[in-house]
């Protein structure tokens, strides 16, 4: 797994070793901490292997892959990921998100290992036209570099497994075919229910539930919610939130589903809720679960936010046996125990 030590990551190798996987895991630690290895541990009763890899460096990368050449499947989590930032910085972006992905498909074919789980993201819809979104929904240009990634890695594991199948017509195929499923996530919040784990990003948070939380502690001296002017019922954006153990859980249904054997190829699915909530929804969800009052204010649109997405997560039920089942008060009230936890009130 890569990325294993990062919020989602965390959260997935928690729910594979409960499912009896052995999990490796691939980090570089740039936006994330080893400590969070102690603590899966104490969740599961089981220590995953840990490494410390940049895989965004090819050699460092196959030289990974060739230790652990006997996987089965590869969970590709490690990839830059806050939508404002990327806006800034979108060399890093590309640099970082794509190189790491042609390293790691490049490690899989070397060791072939050809099952993989891609974190994909809703952000390759843009601005859809029509609500909820189905993943039939077109893919529109994305407002971000961090959404055009996304979009670029989805056509890269497309071609993957379009140049097997042309190899496997003419009698050239070597080794496995291609199996990837593409898991198009809405937005993740939450942590797990033991305060053990959860988001911690590095400096300042480029997401809204680690500010949440963050300016709930003490930590920040204010939220800051970016725009009241979109065309929704209270004018700030809305997102379709999941809590990040539902999350989690989706990843061992598509590996079940890839493990049947009847699959060969690429497919997508929407992991989200099906229900959209606004910034301000959020916000009086944490102030209603934890009795905490936020301070928070409101300022100019930020640069690379969409007005509104939610999703049509009805192929992922169907197919994957997958289905969200947290309410948005159990995801900040969950949050909120992870923050208290860090700072040693709980």
């Amino acid at each position: 797994m890569t990325g294993g030590c990062g919020f989602i990551g965390s959260h997935t190798v928690v729910e594979l070793q409960q499912q009896g996987y052995t999990v490796v895991i691939a980090d570089n630690l740039s936006n994330s901490l080893a400590s969070v290895v102690d603590n899966i541990e104490k969740i599961s009763g089981q220590r995953p292997v840990f490494e410390q890899v940049d895989l965004s460096s090819r050699q460092a990368c196959l030289q990974f892959f060739n230790i652990h050449s006997d996987a089965d499947a590869v969970i590709h989590f490690a990839a830059a990921k806050a939508v404002g930032e990327s806006v800034r910085i979108p060399l890093h972006y590309y640099r970082n998100n794509i190189d790491s992905l042609l390293n790691v498909l490049e490690g899989m074919e070397k060791s072939d290992c050809r099952t993989l789980v891609f974190s994909s993201s809703c952000t390759v819809y843009g601005q859809p036209k029509k609500l909820p979104v189905t993943e039939k929904t077109p893919r529109l240009a994305a407002n971000c570099p961090y959404g055009n990634t996304k979009q670029i890695a989805e056509d890269i594991l497309t071609d993957l497994v379009h140049a097997y199948r042309v190899k496997a017509a003419a009698k050239e195929a070597v080794g496995k075919p291609w199996k990837i499923l593409a898991l198009r996530y809405f937005n993740p919040i939450g942590a797990h229910p033991s305060g053990l784990i959860g988001e911690l990003p590095n400096g300042v948070p480029g997401n809204l539930m680690p500010f949440i939380t963050q300016t709930a502690a003490g930590i920040r001296e204010k939220l800051m919610v970016f725009g009241n002017d979109y065309n929704t019922p209270d004018g700030t954006p809305i997102r379709d939130y999941i809590h990040v153990c539902d999350l989690a859980a989706a990843h061992v249904c598509a590996l079940k589903h890839m493990e049947k054997g009847d699959f060969e190829g690429m497919d997508f699915f929407n992991i989200g809720t099906g229900c959209g909530y606004s910034v301000l929804d959020v916000i009086k969800s944490f102030e209603r679960s934890t009795g905490c009052k936020l301070n928070y204010e409101i300022t100019t649109r930020r640069e690379g936010d969409i007005e509104q997405i939610w999703a049509n997560a009805e192929k992922a039920e169907k197919i994957l046996g997958w289905k969200a089942s947290r309410t948005l008060d159990e995801m900040t009230r969950s949050a909120w125990k992870w923050q208290q936890n860090l700072q040693g009130k709980i």
